[in-house]
């Protein structure tokens, strides 16, 4: 075997397996762009139906720490830079008029938030886990809010819940099995 004939080999090896990664990584990202989109959408929709139906904090909260780790990130760029600043600075300003009706401090949370802890959450398996954990607990506090089969009114809101839960753990569950780790 010459030299000519090991070096074809070997870029024919070297070539398969750059294809072969080229595929993971393309599944990878496809899946996390799923990821953030559907989980935000989803999120978002969670809490719209939150502010409209029982107004639960705890609920409000564990869905920004959702938004915080599966928001996409073009949007979370531009939220963490200058337009975000003012943005929080306008948020504060109406708060102090109308602190009922905006929710200053969870919004806040996606700007002040240290680099190395956001970006911990969001390229790595602690983040993806960590918004399974959060549905696990959404899912949770509203069988305690139906407090069983006694209640079964059936309404709009209840609609969207069944239709967003699943979703959430849908999108999340996703990119913990294709995303590569």
């Amino acid at each position: 075997m010459g030299l000519t004939e090991v070096v074809s080999s070997f870029n024919v090896c070297n070539s398969t397996s750059l294809a072969v990664a080229e595929a993971v990584e393309s599944r990878s990202s496809r899946a996390r762009a799923s990821f953030q989109w559907g989980g935000t959408i989803f999120a978002i929709l969670l809490l719209i139906l939150n502010r409209k139906g029982r107004k639960s904090s705890v609920q409000t909260t564990l869905l920004v720490f959702y938004l915080l780790t599966s928001f996409p990130s073009v949007l979370f760029k531009i939220l963490r830079g200058q337009f975000g600043y003012w943005i929080a600075f306008l948020a504060v300003a109406a708060n102090l008029f109308f602190p009922e009706i905006i929710p200053v401090s969870r919004f806040i949370l996606f700007i002040i938030s240290p680099d190395w802890l956001v970006d911990g959450l969001r390229d790595s398996i602690a983040g993806v886990i960590f918004c399974l954990l959060i549905g696990i607990l959404i899912v949770i506090m509203e069988i305690r809010e139906i407090e069983g089969p006694r209640i079964l009114e059936c309404s709009l809101l209840c609609f969207g819940y069944c239709l967003a839960i699943p979703f959430l753990f849908f999108f999340t569950i996703t990119y913990l099995c294709l995303g590569t780790w």
